[in-house]
């Protein structure tokens, strides 16, 4: 297997003047970007950084995010992004967790990274400063991959049931047998264009990123995505392919300007990250007549579990097993991978380690590992179960991880915020059912004196919980339903049967 470095090379042999990234007015050629890539290899050497040393990234998806990571593959680095919402805590946890050497931001979130502590004891750089700039614009010799295919390439951080993020590390082998199954699944043809706007801190930005470089294909940024940007880009940059969580797709179809927007270029969709609802399904196979329809469930820690790649013909169903696994479904309990559940029956969804996408193991988290790594196996935390056809339906977590238009919220973390709040006696977060978001976060409140929707939003905001872990809806109810011996029973809560309820906050962008 090559490693990355030299699967680019590879890319500008092949492909020298092919359009290979677009960013506002920044088109560049894979010989272009392989110039541009090396002088930040050069500005690394600078640094002092040497292959095993991890670089944070603070970034949207902008050309500079894409170019750090191609010149970290080079240099033998790990990349190692992180949401560009994150408060200073987050990153002072980042910074100290993965031992990084250097930070890369943009002024959009300068104000978090100067407020870390940790990241005061390393260089950090704006990507929109005149150094920056600099060495983007200087030349150098042109860079040579320094590591194989089983060195580390990027390490993405996940969350758990804890608030305490764990870093998920991938070795370039792994990651190019993702992009190369990603082009497999998505059946991907040369010089296909994609909109890149999922982060590049998600799993799924970096698949679009690595899959268009094997095929000679454009990565097209999106920074920050907003339906009528997204639209003019695909018709402007003629866009060939989609691969976005469902709230993305949910807000383009009923975006106002859809009805006129040229989506014709657009012959294949595919998405992950949620669950899509059965009419927002339909509406998309209506609106663009796909010629493929993917449904992609997996995870970071393994890119592909399984493919649907007619999703409309089965709504609901995540298909079955992509081209470089093996799943099971076990009882719920299970602590092997032989307790096998029985057609129908939920259980947690397993998925094989020895696969060419799977990871190795979290990053200095044996605890996580004991949890999740079984027997040669990956006890994904997911529950579903397999129908009498053999596919795969998907539950939702074993743990009660909400996860809302792609993104990870741990309820434990939104229960501490909110319990802090003198007015909250009981709290109880689940993930609710909405065709915009996958889920929404609810929560539900046992109050010890008045207090009203809004004071309770206007405190999340207040604590610097993130923007898009703040509950959507918050229903008041008399007692949370509890076992006889006190644990709660989350399931009961989301079914629909305590209320009333207050009218949400209004809502923001979780994508």
């Amino acid at each position: 297997m090559l490693d990355l470095g030299h699967s680019f090379l590879a890319s500008v042999a092949r492909d020298p003047d092919a359009l290979a990234v677009v960013d506002g007015d920044v088109r560049l050629t894979y010989a272009d970007w392989y110039a541009r890539i090396s002088a930040v290899v050069a500005h690394f050497d600078e640094l002092g950084l040497r292959p095993g040393d991890h670089v944070l990234s603070v970034l949207a998806n902008r050309y500079e995010a894409a170019t750090l990571h191609w010149a970290c593959q080079f240099a033998g680095l790990i990349i190692t992004p992180l949401n560009f919402r994150a408060k200073p805590d987050e990153i002072d946890y980042a910074v100290e967790d993965a031992e990084i050497r250097a930070i890369y931001f943009e002024d959009a979130w300068r104000e978090a990274v100067e407020a870390s502590e940790k990241a005061k004891a390393v260089p950090a750089l704006s990507v929109d400063g005149e150094a920056f700039k600099g060495v983007l614009a200087a030349g150098a010799p042109k860079a040579e991959p320094r590591v194989g295919a089983d060195a580390w390439s990027v390490m993405l951080y996940t969350s758990g049931t804890t608030s305490r993020p764990k870093g998920v590390p991938r070795r370039h082998r792994a990651e190019r047998a993702a992009a190369i199954a990603h082009v497999a699944q998505n059946v991907y043809g040369h010089g296909e264009r994609t909109l890149g706007v999922m982060p590049l801190y998600h799993t799924m930005g970096v698949r679009s990123l690595l899959a268009m470089s094997v095929i000679g294909g454009a990565f097209v940024c999106l920074p920050r995505f907003a339906p009528e940007a997204a639209l003019g880009l695909i018709a402007k940059e003629k866009i060939t392919n989609l691969y976005l969580v469902p709230t993305l797709y949910h807000d383009l179809v009923h975006h106002p300007k859809f009805a006129e927007a040229d989506v014709s270029s657009v012959r294949k969709l595919g998405f992950a990250g949620a669950s899509m609802t059965d009419g927002l399904l339909k509406r998309l196979d209506a609106a663009f007549r796909p010629d493929l329809f993917v449904n992609h469930f997996g995870s970071s820690e393994i890119y592909t579990f399984t493919v649907d790649q007619n999703a409309i013909a089965k709504p609901g169903s995540a298909g079955r097993a992509g081209i470089n696994q093996i799943i099971k479904v076990v009882k719920l309990g299970a602590t092997g991978p032989d307790d096998l559940a029985g057609p129908g029956e939920e259980g947690e969804i397993i998925a094989l380690l020895a696969g060419d996408e799977a990871f190795e193991g979290y990053w200095k988290r044996p605890d996580a590992d004991a949890k999740s790594l079984r027997d040669g196996w990956y006890f994904t935390g997911d529950s579903g179960y397999f129908d009498a056809d053999g596919d795969l339906f998907v539950v939702g977590r074993v743990d009660d991880m909400i996860i809302t238009g792609g993104e990870n919220v741990s309820p434990i973390e939104v229960e501490s915020c909110l319990s802090l709040h003198e007015a909250v006696a009981d709290v109880a977060v689940v993930g609710l059912p909405d065709e915009r978001w996958g889920k929404i976060v609810a929560a539900f409140i046992k109050r010890s004196k008045p207090i009203e929707a809004a004071e309770l939003d206007a405190f999340c905001r207040e604590s610097g919980l993130a923007n898009f872990k703040r509950p959507r809806r918050f229903v008041f109810v008399d007692e949370l339903p509890k076992s006889p011996v006190g644990k709660l029973l989350r399931r009961k809560l989301t079914a629909g049967d305590y209320a009333p309820e207050s009218d949400p906050p209004s809502k923001e962008s979780a994508a």
